[in-house]
């Protein structure tokens, strides 16, 4: 039985993930295979990649232990017990959450470490970082003096916005931007401690935080190849594109197509969704050092 069979229609569906609406306070998050790129989802799958997500997700809520978070467990047999319609459906295991249910902030909460993305191509042209002032005299790659806590808009449709420091502040509060900048910052710092020690640079990443019971709670993906740049350290070179562990290769992938990241996007071969299939694999066995095959749902 399929998922939408047992539960009914998502309550919310987003370009990767399905929410579904399970009682109380509860959400269930199912991360699907979909692949997105620049805003626009492909019509082509990568088989695994819900799986990857999810567990790498699960992999540093656990990690993060001091920080509380909205996600429950994504152990079948808990899910199970919560959702008993669980037990009647298939293609859910390794890639459900239980989640509670928060007031979501409504920024994306992204942390630099690098340059590199969006920030080089402004800092390229203005030698600013989302409108603020940066250091002179980067290079694709540079490290910052310190990471950045840059947010932006979360667009319910069409592309996210960059935020200035006082834009941000501005739309969430001044409180609340310092608690959000000081509880990401934070994250960041052990996420790239702990995968420079696996042989990766976390180039950057996004967070999302919510509100629950009155305190910030980290929420939906965390420190995934969807939401990060991961670069081989090894392989870092300045003033260079890196090769990586995210969704970059793809995208430039679709770059060299000559797509104009608008609807439809081009067909994908197989071979390059292999291929992307295969760094989001290796991506879960250098981030959490254990294999996809030993995740719920293998």
């Amino acid at each position: 039985m399929a998922l939408s069979d047992a539960l009914g229609a998502p309550g919310y569906r987003g370009k990767v993930r399905d929410l579904y609406e399970v009682g109380g306070d509860r959400l269930l998050m199912v991360a699907s295979d979909r692949l997105s790129a620049f805003d626009v989802v492909m019509a082509e799958p990568v088989p695994g990649k819900g799986r990857v997500l999810t567990g790498i997700t699960d992999y540093w809520v656990r990690r993060f232990a001091d920080v509380p978070a909205a996600l429950i467990s994504c152990d079948p047999a808990v899910l199970e017990r919560a959702v008993p319609a669980l037990a009647g459906a298939e293609g859910w295991a390794g890639r459900a959450m239980l989640v509670r249910r928060a007031e979501m902030l409504p920024l994306e909460c992204i942390v630099r470490g690098r340059l590199a993305g969006s920030a080089y191509e402004e800092y390229r042209q203005r030698g600013t970082v989302h409108a603020d002032p940066a250091p002179a005299g980067l290079e694709l790659t540079d490290p910052f003096p310190e990471p950045l806590f840059t947010p932006s808009t979360k667009a319910a449709a069409g592309h996210d916005q960059n935020l200035s420091r006082a834009a941000a502040r501005a739309l969430v509060g001044d409180a609340t931007y310092e608690a959000a900048a000081a509880v990401c910052l934070r994250l960041f710092a052990q996420a790239a401690d702990d995968l420079a020690r696996r042989g990766l640079v976390l180039a950057d990443t996004k967070f999302e935080l919510g509100v629950l019971d009155g305190e910030l709670v980290l929420c939906d993906e965390v420190v995934t190849p969807d939401s990060s740049r991961l670069w081989p350290a090894s392989e870092v070179r300045r003033g260079q594109v890196p090769p990586s562990f995210d969704k970059q290769p793809f995208r430039d992938w679709l770059d060299a197509a000559g797509w104009d990241h608008q609807p439809p996007p081009p067909p994908v071969p197989a071979a390059v969704i292999a291929q992307t299939q295969e760094r989001y694999e290796r991506a879960f066995e250098l981030v959490t050092g254990g294999s996809l095959a030993h995740w719920y749902g293998a």
